[in-house]
């Protein structure tokens, strides 16, 4: 029905446009202000609500959660009259699903903290019982440490003598365990066992005689008796050339010079080498003098345990004068206060007179600067040669003063027993002797120990 030109239905349809309008403003404005939330929560905070929800075991039923297509037909008005009823429950419900889902992640970012455990009353400390001065730790003994180095250096010497102890002491020993009396016949197999294993006929006569008349004198009862007597008086020989080189060295006189002497091929220039180790582990400072000019080895070889110790080595082309390169060395000596000059020489045989009137001069030009040099003229011997260093060391000394022996490659002969030899017949003071190849196995020479070794 239409009044003056107005319908009145107009009214109606304009009033529900009006309230479409309005709903659909409070739900986006609604949507916005939630969205504009989601975005301000940090990544962090995201992170700990999925971790809540995917760790978080739920003890009540959850809403079902509304699908997409739900959401949309809840948001899609159907009368007029109950779209406002709908729109609220709708975000009612998204309101409870946030806050149920903030309670849950609080729940697990956040654990309530434990209670501190009430600090307990310490108990008053008890006065301690006077105590002394705790006792200092004891260092092991300098002399334990010597003795267990000593041991260590007879067992290398031991070794190295293995071949002389079994041509001599081992056959003794077989001898005196199968004789059960003492008898001329025993007398005669020690006899024949020391000629056998080099000892010489001079020494081995003097031993016999000695162990003679004690048995005559019924001061030996029984071989036992008998055997170690006899490794007294072989002790007894070797003390009397047991004579270490004990390098007393003058501030005002250095160097103290050591001319080494001997035929080829004894060891003289190893020796030299194993010397100027030893001298220098002592504190001493060494020179090395290459004098043997004949062979461009002996240089060589002389230059290669100067480069292994550190120590200078005076040496001219080969083919030069001898006594020139000592003399060379002997005033470098002298102008660097060197404490020990070793001079090398060339190997000669002792049956070359003109050899060994070389020699003769080069102790003479060495005089000439220092009228005590040499200090120690050491004649090498080869314990492999036997009786024949008998005769070298005769020759050596009658043409230059031999002073003192070194008794080389034990280790490699059964002839060990011509030291007994050289000590009766020469009487010369044995220095050192060598028992490996080492520079530990030059040892200076100990009678007791040797015959030990022999024997133990």
């Amino acid at each position: 029905m239409v009044d003056n030109g107005w319908n009145p239905s107009i009214v109606t349809w304009v009033g529900a446009a009006l309230f479409l309008v309005i709903m659909f403003g409070i739900y986006f404005y609604i949507r916005g202000d939630k969205s504009s939330q989601d975005q301000a929560e940090t990544p962090a905070v995201k992170a700990k609500k999925r971790e809540a929800a995917a760790t978080d075991t739920p003890t009540k039923a959850q809403p079902k959660a509304a699908a997409p297509g739900d959401t949309a037909k809840a948001a899609k008005p159907k009368k007029a009259g109950g779209e406002t009823s709908a729109a609220a429950q709708a975000e009612v419900a998204a309101e409870s699903e946030v806050a149920a889902a903030d309670a849950s992640a609080a729940a697990v970012v956040a654990p309530e903290p434990e209670a501190a455990p009430e600090p307990q009353a310490e108990p008053e400390p008890q006065p301690e019982p006077a105590q002394g001065p705790r006792p200092e730790p004891k260092s092991a003994p300098a002399a334990a440490v010597s003795a267990e180095k000593q041991g260590g250096m007879f067992a290398r010497m031991k070794a190295g003598l293995s071949r002389t102890k079994a041509n001599l002491g081992e056959k003794l020993g077989n001898l005196f365990l199968g004789a059960k009396e003492i008898d001329d016949e025993l007398l005669e197999d020690i006899e024949t066992l020391l000629l056998t294993a080099e000892v010489g006929v001079e020494a081995t006569t003097e031993i016999i005689k000695r162990l003679t008349d004690r048995v005559e004198r019924k001061q030996l009862a029984d071989p036992a008796a008998l055997q170690e007597a006899l490794q007294q008086e072989l002790a007894s020989l070797l003390h009397e050339v047991e004579q270490p080189l004990d390098i007393a060295i003058d501030q005002e006189k250095r160097p103290y010079v050591i001319l080494m002497v001997g035929v080829n091929g004894v060891g003289k220039t190893t020796t030299i080498g194993k010397l100027a180790k030893r001298y220098q582990s002592e504190g001493k400072s060494v020179m090395l003098a290459a004098g043997d000019t004949f062979r461009a080895a002996a240089v060589e070889q002389l230059q290669v345990w100067g480069e292994r110790n550190a120590v200078p080595v005076v040496a001219q082309h080969t083919g030069a004068d001898s006594a020139s390169v000592l003399f060379d060395a002997l005033q470098s000596a002298k102008a660097r206060d060197v404490d020990v000059l070793i001079a090398d020489t060339a190997g000669r045989l002792q049956n070359k007179d003109n050899l060994m009137q070389e020699l003769q001069k080069v102790v003479r030009v060495m005089k000439k600067l220092d009228p005590e040099a040499p200090h120690e003229v050491m004649l090498v011997l080869d314990a492999g040669t036997g009786q024949n260093a008998l005769s070298q060391a005769r020759i050596f000394r009658e043409a230059v003063g031999v002073s003192g022996i070194t008794l080389t490659k034990l280790d490699g002969t059964a002839k060990g027993g011509i030291i007994f030899a050289i000590a009766r017949q020469q009487g010369l003071p044995i220095r050192f002797i060598g028992v490996g190849e080492q520079a530990e196995d030059l040892r200076p020479f100990a009678a007791d120990d040797f015959v030990k070794a022999l024997f133990d």
